[in-house]
């Protein structure tokens, strides 16, 4: 069986979220935190449904809340959850060859089993879905995160030596395996190697360094790069390495990419250190993207970029700030669940 995964930008049939459980990192020590990540993860839900289904899993513990703070229009599914980042512990959705949607159940295991994280419920999120979704599970044993992997829906995904390289996730596996494994789940044609994340991501409570920080892919041909222009903050030499791999590659078909950088925010430090706020952790839904904002002076470019890279789209801005505060973004909270594709209309 033949699969690839589309890009982003293709016709979708629902959004996924994970409510917050109780002690998740999306949570905190005190009610205030308790209420304000809940209070983040409803905006985004509720922000997506306006354009799209989306159903989001709740803990049977967090049913009260969810119900109380959830647009009316949202479903609401209960499920054991051990956290609230679906992209990484939920499944890669994926066509088949006859155009019908799948799901790739990756590993999970707690980000290359972090000593803060517990991951006995996440790892069973995949195929929740995938059931829940009605769509046949695609195994795979290779950890890996759906944060970990952006396709350009082209032939091409990009991830970073530090993830798919971890000995804590893949011990044993070099880049042949696991370009084999990418190839094989998501129809890849070429796999482009970034060699590490932003710096915030790479310390105890990250990923160690998700892609979808990094890059994306609004249209064939072009990648948005996350660009640290202060050379103050670390991420400044991360970007500029970003930027040289695409001047050295092109797309699967041999064409030079076009590289737009999307500035980050003007912000360097919050009080735990230097920040991995980006604009790259966007969402894209029917007729809009859910673009994270952060109450800087650098919101106003961002979003204009992302406008006129998704022209015709409506530019949803939200506060990340709560969001990156518990360890990632929107596109982080979030999975996407492509619409089947009509083959005829591709010449298949």
């Amino acid at each position: 069986m033949t699969w690839t995964m589309p890009p982003e930008t293709a016709p979708q049939d629902r959004v996924w979220l994970s409510f917050p459980a109780p002690g998740s990192s999306a949570l905190g020590d005190t009610p205030e935190l308790n209420r304000a990540g809940r209070l983040a993860w409803a905006a985004v839900a509720n922000a997506a449904v306006r354009h799209e289904p989306v159903t989001v899993v709740v803990d049977p513990g967090e049913e009260t809340h969810a119900r109380r703070l959830l647009d009316s229009a949202v479903d609401v599914v209960v499920a054991a959850l051990d956290d609230a980042w679906i992209r990484d512990n939920g499944p890669t959705f994926v066509h088949a060859q006859d155009g019908s949607v799948a799901a790739v159940d990756w590993v999970f295991n707690g980000w290359g089993r972090q000593e803060w994280s517990t991951w006995e419920k996440d790892a069973r999120v995949g195929a929740l879905v995938a059931d829940l979704a009605g769509t046949p599970k695609v195994g795979s044993t290779l950890v890996n995160e759906g944060g970990g992997i952006v396709v350009d829906g082209n032939g091409t995904v990009v991830v970073t030596e530090t993830v798919q390289l971890d000995p804590h996730r893949n011990p044993g596996l070099g880049k042949a395996e696991v370009e084999a494994e990418l190839r094989d789940k998501l129809g890849v044609r070429q796999v482009l190697w970034l060699r590490r994340g932003l710096a915030r991501d790479t310390e105890m409570f990250g990923t160690r360094g998700h892609a979808d920080l990094l890059v994306a892919f609004p249209s064939p041909g072009t990648v948005l790069v996350h660009t640290q222009g202060d050379p103050e903050h670390p991420d400044h030499e991360v970007s500029r390495e970003i930027r040289e791999v695409f001047e050295r590659s092109t797309d699967a078909d041999g064409n030079p990419w076009r590289i737009v950088e999307l500035p980050a925010p003007q912000a360097l430090t919050d009080e735990e250190g230097f920040v991995d706020y980006s604009y790259i952790n966007h969402l894209v839904v029917n007729g809009a993207v859910i673009a994270c904002s952060f109450q800087d002076p650098h919101d106003e470019v961002a979003l204009s970029v992302l406008a006129e890279e998704y022209a015709g789209r409506e530019i949803v801005a939200l506060d990340a700030r709560p969001i990156f505060g518990r360890g990632g973004g929107i596109h982080c909270i979030t999975q996407h669940q492509p619409s089947p594709r009509n083959t005829a209309a591709h010449g298949k």
